[in-house]
């Protein structure tokens, strides 16, 4: 029985400028260099920041270090600065989503890879719908690896086979698999193929979807 949800936020609970400003902090550096929304799912959306620098950039033939820290610190700057300017959106399927769990008695904990979501999350007014924030806390290996779930589930005193993930990205489902949970895959951009090949329990497009909702324990969407 599922008793937690574990929830990523970018791109699940608010629509953040994360992947503008590493296209944009690219294209600055790199002009020849292209990051599609298809290889910023793959590389990039749901891992740690240098992790993800490091890829897309490893992705057009550039390896060193120095270049990942100055890619991903121009990434920060531009990502900040859209804040700043307020390019974010709340998404209020699930705000609704996680309004039902808690009415339904569970534990919820963000858990975004990000070291800006738990100010986006306070700037929005939703810290409130979360018992514990694990977003950006060092772990020993990043997402795909199950980690921060893990430490999420332990802050919350629930197994892991009783926690539900909420996830927008393949390697966010991946981490959910290895660490044991059940894992909501949420494709709000129409990129349902590459979660289902990542193999959540369901893919919705969104979470005032039936099937999502049947997910928590019955009668907590009503």
């Amino acid at each position: 029985m599922i008793t937690a949800v574990i929830v990523d936020i970018d791109g699940v609970v608010i629509d953040t400028p994360h992947e503008r400003a590493w296209r944009e902090a690219l294209a600055e550096r790199y002009p020849s260099a292209v990051l599609t929304p298809a290889a910023y799912a793959a590389l990039v959306a749901g891992k740690p920041r240098f992790d993800g620098a490091r890829a897309a950039l490893a992705a057009h033939g550039i390896i060193a270090e120095a270049e990942v820290a100055a890619y991903a610190a121009a990434k920060q700057a531009r990502f900040l600065a859209l804040v700043a300017a307020g390019d974010f959106t709340v998404f209020a399927d699930a705000v609704r989503f996680l309004e039902a769990a808690r009415a339904a008695g569970l534990r919820i904990a963000a858990a975004s890879s990000s070291k800006n979501a738990s100010a986006i999350l306070a700037s929005a007014n939703l810290a409130r719908l979360f018992h514990a924030d694990l977003s950006g806390r060092d772990v020993a290996h990043g997402k795909p690896a199950p980690d921060l779930f893990l430490r999420a589930a332990a802050e919350l005193g629930v197994a892991p086979a009783h926690c539900l993930v909420l996830e927008d990205a393949p390697a966010g489902i991946a981490a959910a698999r290895a660490a044991g949970m059940a894992s909501l895959a949420v494709a709000r951009k129409g990129d349902a193929a590459p979660l289902l090949a990542a193999g959540p329990t369901c893919v919705v497009a969104t979470l005032d979807d039936p099937a999502a909702l049947a997910l928590l324990p019955q009668g907590s969407a009503a």
